[in-house]
Formats: structure tokens, C-alpha cells, sequence
């Protein structure tokens, strides 16, 4: 199955050829293209077609892990709290396109920025009730059009890298934001990082997000499936810098 457009575009296939052996080509043309970023898919969509004839001809694929939430599927990262509000926002934008549509709902969220009261469970382990701004869940590295929140994730290995930033003022976000870019946020003393298969979020009246699309209102259940993805047209799986 080829899907021609962004994260959302992918993220529909990705309901229909999940755990079946399928293989997924993505061949970027959308709003954010983070799925084909963290799969080092070429950004040019000419190319990426090329890639992923040359792959299918050729009878080479490979398996990556993915996200699911009940019966719904993800690949890249799932989020909740301030990061999944501008998410919410973005999508109600129609103007402008690509990466400065989210820096538009950034600056309309900041104005509404709050810590949310966020209880997470990790691998069926202790129970954490913790004031959050964001908790990002990253199959990938990669969201929002390029923003590196989970910069350790990598989809091979069976586990999701949790990014959990503690509350912090408008000010403060935004200087640390630009971070996001190179991943060095995960640096800052506000930011914890934890990796497990298996997370457990609750906090009322926040929707979860993942590839861009909303999933569920919390609590939710999210499991890393290892390979359940098989995708053509990669040049390389997504790893740490």
C-alpha cells in the first residue's frame, strides 16, 4: 500500500496493513512528514517513489515496531497535554502550510499554557501522579514537522521513549523549544525520559494525538508491537544522532 501525502495519510493505511506483513511506501507530500523523516524516506516525493519502486522490484522490505491504543494504530509519536492542544489547533489552521502552521498554534496555545495533573504507569509498574505540560510517547524521534521530542527512540527495538516535561512557565517554553530541534531539550531540569512497551495515561479532559491524528480521550492504554510494521522504500531505520 503507498500512501502519497503526510502523517495523517500514513496513519490511515497504517489501520488497514498493521501486523499483517504488508509493505507500507510513503511517499511524502503533506503538512508534516515525520514518519517518512524518521524512516529516511527522501523528502522530494519524486525520489521517494523512485526509492520505493526500486525497493519493490528489488523484493526488499524491512519490520519496524508500532504503536497501537486499543484497536488503533500509530507509528510515529503519541501526545498529550500542551503539545497535543497545538496539535488540535494546527489542524483547525488553514493557513499558513507546513512547519510554520505549528508555530502559529504555538503561539495560540501559550496564552492558554497550564500544567496538567497526569498519572502514568509504565510497564505495569509503579503508579506516578505528576504535574505535566506535555508527555510525548515516541515510537520515533520525530513530530510536529520535525521537531525531535523523543531524540532516543528507535522503532527496532521494542520499546517507546517517554519524554515528560514538568511544568515550566509561557517564557521558558519558548526558549527551550528551538532545543526540540537537535533533541537537546531532553537536557533541561524540568525534562525526564523513561522507555517501557507498555504506558498507562490518565488526566481528565485531555485527548491523545499520535501521527497527528487525534485517538482517544484519557486514560488510554498504549503497547509497543515490535515489527508489526513492514515498510519499502527506506533507506535506513530511524536512529539516535
Amino acid at each position: 500500500m503507498v500512501a502519497v501525502g503526510g502523517d495523517g495519510t500514513a496513519h490511515v493505511a497504517l489501520q488497514a496493513i498493521a501486523g499483517t506483513g504488508t509493505p507500507l511506501g510513503v511517499v511524502p507530500a503533506g503538512t508534516g512528514n515525520d514518519l517518512a523523516l524518521a524512516l529516511g524516506i527522501p523528502a522530494d516525493p519524486v525520489a521517494a517513489a523512485r526509492a520505493l519502486a526500486t525497493d519493490l522490484r528489488e523484493g526488499r522490505s524491512r519490520s519496524v515496531d508500532a504503536g497501537r491504543v486499543g484497536e488503533r494504530w500509530w507509528a510515529t509519536v503519541l501526545c498529550c497535554g500542551f503539545d497535543s492542544a497545538v496539535t488540535d489547533r494546527a489542524n483547525r489552521l488553514r493557513w499558513p502550510r507546513g512547519r510554520r502552521r505549528y508555530d502559529v498554534a504555538v503561539a495560540l496555545e501559550l496564552a492558554r499554557l497550564r500544567p496538567y495533573e497526569m498519572t502514568l504507569r509504565l510497564d505495569d509498574g509503579e503508579v506516578r501522579t505528576v504535574p505535566a505540560t506535555m508527555i510525548a510517547v515516541g515510537n520515533t524521534s520525530w513530530y510536529g514537522g520535525g521537531l525531535q521530542i523523543c531524540p532516543g527512540a528507535d522503532p527496532a527495538d521494542g520499546l517507546f521513549d517517554l519524554t515528560v516535561v514538568g511544568p515550566t512557565t509561557r517564557r521558558e517554553l519558548v526558549r527551550t523549544r528551538p532545543r526540540l530541534a537537535d533533541g537537546s531539550h531532553v537536557d533541561h531540569p524540568s525534562v525526564s525520559v523513561y522507555r517501557a512497551s507498555r504506558v498507562e495515561l490518565s488526566s481528565p479532559g485531555v485527548t491523545a494525538y499520535a501521527d497527528g491524528e487525534p485517538v482517544a480521550a484519557l486514560p488510554i492504554v498504549a503497547e509497543c508491537v515490535p515489527g508489526a510494521l513492514t515498510v519499502a522504500g527506506a533507506a535506513r531505520v530511524d536512529q539516535p544522532s
